[in-house]
């Protein structure tokens, strides 16, 4: 009697569109591929973020494997980009004759990709579920309410995140607590950190003085860096934080454009505020590690200071992730100046917030989550 053929290989397509996805795809891509024949992975970049070099300096520094199929999307307003990805990702998924398509975060792609994979009858997988700001005013918020209702499976980074779903109908059953993927990637990266020496000698900027330490600033989001008036007050906040504590900011592309057309430029040219170009993850890494504080609007940053212990002020008046406020280093402060300054001040007296690492925070998420995934996809194979 001949032995029983195994079963084919579970098919999923994993859906990158945009920066904040790359640290997430990468421990993901490995745990698949850690499974062997069980499960075969097929990484679809949608091009939402287009700049090639950055995408490229990402994927090298965090060993993810060139896309199988990249749609090269590109800018365009919310509307106009998350129907150019669907448009392009239908055919792409017809062709791939997946199992599961997996999407991961809360930007564009995740739900155009979303939409396309349920209205076509394939279960849709989203890792980082069940985030909430409660504030709609955010496009990210839409993209996480909406892509969470068309889910299958949602994977969450941490217990509180059941709770935001099941009071929005969705069924427990479909949740799973995995804890954090982007902690995985940082735990995996952090002894390849590129520290600020490093990073002055490369930018040719080594007469920085930060011998008494120095603080991190990211501004990106709209609300901070589209107003003027916001702007301005946020820069003039940060040049007074500079005379204290000189202050390293990697300038994101938009924020230096806003910043050159409200003529804003002065604020920031003293030699105690290093303007950067955007930075690639092992860069950031490694400023924020050894940065005494870090002034920011990104979600991600939020969860790796936690991560790595280091104070964290928030420029925002809300946080999809108040487990990094609750449990972790995180301070909100949103745009008041004096506010901002009172807890800055505070973090040099006393050091900031301890916070401690959150549970699931232990570099295992993406191990968790293929285990998770193979699971269900044999219940759902062996109910057909």
């Amino acid at each position: 009697m001949s032995p029983a053929a195994s079963p084919a290989p579970h098919r999923i397509l994993c859906i990158v569109g945009a920066r904040p996805n790359f640290m997430k795809i990468a421990p993901i891509m490995a745990a698949f591929a850690a499974l062997g024949d069980k499960v075969q992975a097929t990484l679809l970049h949608t091009g939402q973020h287009y700049d090639v070099a950055m995408n490229h300096q990402y994927f090298e520094a965090l060993g993810i494997p060139s896309p199988d199929i990249n749609l090269e999307i590109g800018s365009g307003s919310h509307a106009v980009q998350t129907a150019a990805v669907m448009h392009h990702f239908e055919p792409a998924l017809d062709a791939a004759d997946a199992s599961a398509v997996l999407v991961v975060g809360d930007v564009n792609s995740t739900l155009a990709c979303a939409l396309v994979a349920t209205k076509k009858g394939v279960p849709v997988i989203h890792v980082e579920a069940g985030l909430r700001s409660y504030d709609r005013a955010m496009p990210e918020e839409i993209n996480r309410i909406l892509t969470d209702q068309i889910s299958d499976i949602l994977f969450t980074t941490e217990a509180g995140a059941l709770d935001n779903l099941t009071r929005e109908g969705i069924d427990a059953s479909r949740v799973r607590f995995v804890g954090n993927v982007m902690i995985d990637t940082l735990r995996l990266n952090l002894p390849r950190a590129i520290k600020l020496p490093q990073i002055l000698e490369a930018n040719d900027r080594s007469g920085f003085d930060h011998a008494g330490g120095y603080a991190v600033l990211t501004l990106h989001r709209p609300s901070n860096v589209d107003d003027p008036e916001v702007l301005q007050k946020l820069l003039q906040t940060v040049r007074a934080i500079s005379d204290t504590l000189p202050v390293v900011f990697p300038l994101h592309p938009r924020t230096r454009g806003m910043i050159e057309k409200f003529g804003l430029s002065g604020l920031i040219d003293i030699p105690q505020i290093l303007q950067l170009p955007p930075m690639g993850y092992l860069e950031m890494l490694g400023l924020m590690q050894d940065a005494r504080v870090v002034l920011t609007d990104s979600g991600g940053i939020q969860e790796e200071t936690t991560a790595l212990g280091v104070p964290c002020i928030t420029l925002r008046n809300n946080t999809e992730r108040p487990i990094t406020v609750d449990q972790g280093t995180n301070t909100i402060a949103g745009q008041d100046p004096e506010k901002i300054l009172e807890i800055f001040r505070d973090v040099m007296a006393h050091g900031g917030k301890a916070g401690r690492v959150p549970e699931f925070w232990d570099g295992h998420a993406a191990d968790r989550i293929a285990q998770e995934l193979c699971v269900w996809l044999d219940q759902r194979r062996n109910a057909t």
